[in-house]
């Protein structure tokens, strides 16, 4: 608390100096249109720049050039008055200024993306293909009925209730696709943030969406940098830029700069960045979408969203099924213009057959499945913003990710200590080399303890709770040493600061690459002592003696040979390595009242005594390994994004199981051969430097892609885009996962973009379409397992229900054409569609897995073979990219008549039949095997069983199929219903009545046979790998809760008489017949069985090899180890 009240009463002292200071210092420039200037930017030297993230066309493109200017001309461009001598005392804009330029360019926030209205939303909804056809089969019901309304009166409600629900199933997306939204808008919603500026010699505190351009900021250390600035002046400033790079290097800025790239000159500070250190005065250049943070989000804004796999699919089966019932509708048509000759009865035929082929209930129970599945997801702390989204994650086949905050914990951890001799380990992770810390006096570690406690510039927001409940304010680098040292301390943290307190400190620059104070520890030789944190090379410079068996010693060539061993150790994992040195300052040179001066340099500048080395890293998350080991197991290729460098990235890659094999230069390494001899084929895992990507031709891409491991390091934002649009190309289906604004165009452009929550930018969370909620990459796996089960349960529920069309279909058929009675009414199609079947469908939606880890261990549905590329270009090949505009430079999109003509004349050319008649890569959601079962097998084994029963209850009336053929065939008279006349076969006379409730019971007895064959096939279909045998088909209670509420509906249809007028059913029905049913569903079990096993002969289930050298033992174990060694130590 008292550091607070020491910096609030610092910025009242500012203020009040820069509202009462004098002008002497002030440095006026004239005023000018910013729009009128002309003045040429000052050379620059072209210095080396950092290979890697923005060394690409990212850097070139944005619109900054003031980084180029001197302090006079930016001032100028933007009418500002300023000090450089004491930035505090500037003038900044005055209040008119500012309001005006407000007025001007708007506040400074992002555009938000453009949405569209919930109307729009729920029209799109609508316009399904599955819904179009539900509602053009209503409409066709209408046409029946004005083309004969009396024969069709009960088509009445048909019509309006197919068109409810298309309605009705538009809706329940919508409402799934509102409650997420609303779930993100309720997390990107915070609180509005403040901002330092210098208006009028005043320092105001404002809101950051009234920052204007030329307004001076006065940045400090835990800011969020609202606006791309110019810093003219500062202290020891460093910026996060991970959000906008991926650099998890914070960066120095001050004044003055040698780079020509905006994102890498050192004089610039960039919208949604973080200040980790320092303080600095900066003036506004951008604002809102004119930032680097702006420019990115319009590139989101530019991405076309991928259609999803299974929306493709789904929108393939709509238009097989529309086709065949359109055909078969004409067909039909034809064949009653031919026999009957009676124009009404044969459209009322046709237009009868096309609606029973369509399956009503099934867009209503994928739908439900969906939301269910995203309920349950939710669960798991994933939020699905699109529904479609659930099974797309489970069909990935390549899952890009970024490294920094989503592998890794974005936070510095010590990993090894190299001092007095001996190499120790903080941490036990995998592979790690030393000896675990049991004793913190010992010598050289309870120097480092106390150097990581004092010669260290980390402020905390808080000091009256424990330590890791704080938020540390500063570098991470020394945010990890301050963490490593207030564990590991013999005595309280805070205490050993207030009592051994800084009398001088030289903070950590670019020019020395050290830190260095002088604190009041007493020693033999006098009060203080001098401690030094740095560069490995720059400290070691410094030092004269090297710290061996507790006391100085000389620094030998002996010790610098194993200073180079150990310190190349420990680069070479990728660690960040820091060296430490100190001085105990003679008290006769040195008394405790010593005055230091920086500007005098009088303080010992060489002789120091070299404590020893520490390595830090950005650990992988508890979890992260093994949730890549499973992801790889289950074939899925897992590559790593990063604007790290390749060694750091590469490390962290061999600790996640994302890199287990060689890489050419391992190989080279290990034979003695030059990189170059090297074959493709003697290695598996690259790391491929972002100045790469843009030269890459595709049979490069093609070679990097065919690596089960890859890393792309270095990268910009326009890389990751690169770099996903390259694996679809190929047949990839896409996920990204990423945290950043610079992940946010390639998180729209995949097939699945993933983000995370608590870490992730606003940017990254709008672009993609399912966000971690718990920021876990973990999460993922269990998400894949959700995604693979809802699409093996989408295609059992699918099976499932398509089943019954061909037992509808067929009484339509023999209706016109043996003739027969009408067998099922509509309404009966509906009871059966939108009633019971519906509630057994749904009841897949809980289905577990056959077995626990069975679908993990199966390849993606589709998978990416040298075949699947082969098709994919062979596609690509025979359908030509449109026409580009010499103007835009976009592609020239036909006009919408030229469309519809364009799918009109489509069947009609080879290439149309080509591509229908390929045989797809992998497994769809409905394919021929699908098909096959639902309307060859299973299909006629139930229309069998409805005939048969049908025939059964007619005869138990007297009535024998040849006399219901002649009764039906006899147009002169229409039997079977109430007015009928009487009918007398064989000195047997039948009533109207009697034909009426005997066709009622024979009805009902074909609606209890479709029901109890659905019943059959509702735990058949369970069965994929297995036997439709054995325990696993009654894990789901809900399959019971499914099927007894179907029965429950067909009891109440059947056995209630009011309802019986208006379901066409009996109450007189007779559960004995019944049981014929039952014996053809054991038929159709009994079949189940002996085809399972045939296809397991002829088509045996293709499993993942195993993948040599995965650690899955969890990440976890390690830190509790080290959760150990702290204990020990304390």
């Amino acid at each position: 608390m008292s550091e607070e009240k020491a910096q609030i009463r610092e910025s009242s002292d500012v203020q009040r100096t820069i509202a009462f200071s004098s002008t002497a210092n002030l440095r006026t420039f004239p005023s000018r249109d910013p729009r009128a200037s002309t003045a040429e930017p000052p050379p620059v030297a072209e210095g080396k720049e950092k290979a890697g993230a923005n060394d690409d066309d990212t850097g070139k493109n944005v619109d900054i050039t003031e980084h180029l200017m001197s302090l006079e001309q930016v001032c100028n461009k933007y009418s500002v008055q300023v000090s450089e001598a004491r930035p505090q005392d500037s003038f900044g804009l005055s209040a008119e200024q500012a309001a005006r330029v407000l007025a001007e360019n708007g506040p400074n926030t992002l555009t938000p993306p453009k949405k569209k209205s919930a109307l729009q939303k729920y029209l799109i909804c609508l316009s399904s293909l599955f819904n179009l056809m539900l509602i053009a089969s209503g409409i066709l019901v209408y046409i029946v009925l004005a083309i004969d309304y009396k024969d069709n009166k009960a088509n009445v409600y048909m019509g309006a209730i197919l068109i409810g629900v298309a309605f009705l199933n538009a809706a329940i997306e919508w409402y799934q696709q509102r409650k997420s939204e609303n779930t993100l808008a309720a997390l990107l919603q915070m609180i509005p943030p403040k901002t330092h500026v210098i208006r009028e010699r005043k320092l105001e505190s404002i809101q950051s969406a009234d920052v204007v351009v030329g307004d001076v900021l006065f940045l400090r250390m835990g800011d969020k940098i609202p606006a791309d600035c110019y810093v003219f002046a500062g202290t020891d400033l460093k910026v996060d830029n991970s959000s906008l790079t991926g650099e998890s290097e914070p960066q120095e800025r001050g004044a003055g700069n040698t780079q020509r790239n905006p994102l890498e000159a050192t004089n610039m500070a960039f919208n949604g960045t973080l200040a980790v250190s320092g303080n600095a005065y900066a003036i506004v250049v951008r604002t809102g979408d004119g930032t680097v943070l702006g420019q990115i989000a319009g590139m989101t804004a530019g991405e076309e969203k991928a259609e999803s796999p299974m929306n493709h699919e789904i929108s393939v089966f709509v238009r097989i099924i529309a086709g065949v019932a359109m055909v078969t509708a004409v067909v039909f048509f034809i064949a009653g213009m031919c026999l009957y000759n009676d124009f009404a009865f044969s459209i009322n035929f046709a237009i009868g057959t096309f609606v029973a082929f369509v399956p009503e209930g099934l867009p209503a129970t994928v739908t439900m499945l969906l939301t269910i599945a995203a309920k349950r997801m939710a669960g798991e702390n994933v939020l699905v913003k699109d529904l479609q989204g659930v099974e797309t994650l489970g069909a990935i086949t390549c899952l890009a990710t970024d490294k920094t905050g989503t592998l890794t914990r974005n936070q510095m951890v010590v990993t090894n200590l190299w001092t007095n001799g001996t190499l120790y380990a903080a941490t036990r992770a995998h592979g790690d080399a030393g000896e675990p810390i049991e004793d913190a006096d010992a010598p050289g570690i309870r120097d480092i303890l106390y150097s990581s406690t004092l010669c260290c510039s980390v402020k905390f927001d808080r000091t009256d709770v424990a330590m890791d409940k704080r938020q540390l304010l500063g570098d991470a680098t020394e945010s990890g040493l301050v963490r490593f040292a207030a564990a590991r301390l013999p005595r309280d943290f805070d205490a050993t600061q207030a009592e051994h307190k800084k009398v001088f400190e030289i903070p950590f620059n670019s020019a020395n690459k050290w830190m260095l104070s002088v604190h009041q520890l007493a020693h033999a030789q006098g009060p203080l002592t001098l401690m030094m944190k740095g560069a490995p090379e720059r400290v070691l410079r410094l030092c004269g003696s090297i710290l061996l068996h507790g006391r100085a010693e000389p620094l030998t060539d002996a010790h610098r040979t194993e200073y180079e061993q150990m310190y190349r150790y420990m680069a070479s994992r990728g660690h960040r390595v820091l060296a430490f040195a100190q001085l105990a300052l003679d008290g006769r040179d040195y008394p405790a009242d010593f005055a230091f001066d920086k500007k005098q340099a009088n303080y010992p500048e060489a002789g120091y005594t070299f404590v020893g080395l520490v390595s830090l890293e950005d650990p992988p998350k508890h979890g992260v390994r093994e949730a890549v080991g499973r992801c790889r197991a289950a074939g899925i290729q897992v590559i790593m994004v990063t604007g790290d460098h390749p060694l750091t990235a590469e490390a962290i890659g061999r600790k996640i199981n994302l890199v287990v094999g060689e890489t050419r230069d391992d190989v080279a390494a290990r034979t003695g051969r030059a990189p170059g001899e090297i074959g493709d084929d003697e290695f598996d895992a690259v790391v491929i430097h972002g100045e790469r990507i843009a030269d890459m031709d595709d049979a490069e891409w093609d070679a990097v892609f065919r690596k089960p491991e890859i890393i792309f390091a270095r990268t910009s934002p326009k890389n990751k885009l690169e770099i996903v649009t390259r694996a679809q190309a190929l047949g990839h289906i896409c996920g990204v996962t990423g945290d950043g604004v610079n992940d946010s165009p390639a998180l729209k452009k995949a097939d699945l973009g993933i983000a995370m929550n608590e870490s992730g930018s606003d940017v990254s969370k709008e672009a993609a379409s399912m966000i971690l909620l718990d920021d876990n990459f973990a999460t993922i796996v269990k998400g894949i397992e959700e995604g693979r089960l809802i699409f093996a349960n989408l295609k059992k529920s699918i099976r499932y229900t398509v089943t019954h069309s061909i037992p509808e279909v067929i009484p339509q058929i023999m209706y016109i054409i043996v003739p027969l009675p009408p067998m099922l009414t509509s309404i009966m199609i509906l009871v059966i569609d939108l009633g019971f079947e519906v509630m057994a469908a749904l009841s897949y939606a809980w289905e577990p897995a056959e077995s626990g880890s069975s679908l993990m261990r199966l390849p993606p549905r589709k998978p990416v073979t040298m075949r699947s590329i082969a098709m994919l270009r062979a596609r690509a090949a025979r359908h030509p990219p449109p026409p580009v505009d010499p103007r835009t430079g976009q592609p020239r999109q036909p006009g919408r008549v030229r469309r519809v003509l364009n799918a009109v004349r489509a069947p009609f050319t080879r290439v149309w039949w080509q591509d229908l008649l390929e045989r797809p890569e992998g497994e769809i959601l409905v394919d021929g095997e699908l098909l096959s079962w639902s309307y060859l097998e299973a299909g006629l084994i139930s229309t069998m069983s409805l005939i048969v029963v049908f025939f059964v209850v007619l005869n138990h009336h007297g009535i024998s199929p040849r006399q219901a053929r002649l009764m039906a065939k006899d147009t002169s008279n229409a039997y079977f219903n109430k007015d009928s006349p009487t009918y007398t076969y064989q000195g047997r006379e039948f009533t109207g009545e009697q034909q009426f409730y005997a066709l009622n019971e024979a009805r009902t007895g074909i609606l209890f046979s479709i029901y109890i064959l659905q019943v059959f096939n509702l735990f058949i279909c369970k069965a994929r790998f297995r036997l439709p045998f054995g325990r696993f088909m009654f894990r789901n209670v809900r399959t019971f809760y499914g099927f007894g509420g179907g029965l429950l509906l067909l009891v109440l249809v059947t056995y209630i008489p009011p309802l019986n007028t208006v379901f066409n059913s009996s109450y007189k029905s007779i559960p004995l017949y019944w049981l014929i049913a039952v014996g053809f569903g054991c038929l159709l079990l009994a079949y189940a069985t002996a085809r399972m096993l045939v296809l397991r002969k002829s088509r045996p289930i293709q499993w993942n090899r195993t993948i040599d050298g995965l650690h899955m033992h969890p990440t976890i174990w390690s830190m509790r180890q080290r959760t150990k060694s702290i204990d020990v130590a304390v």
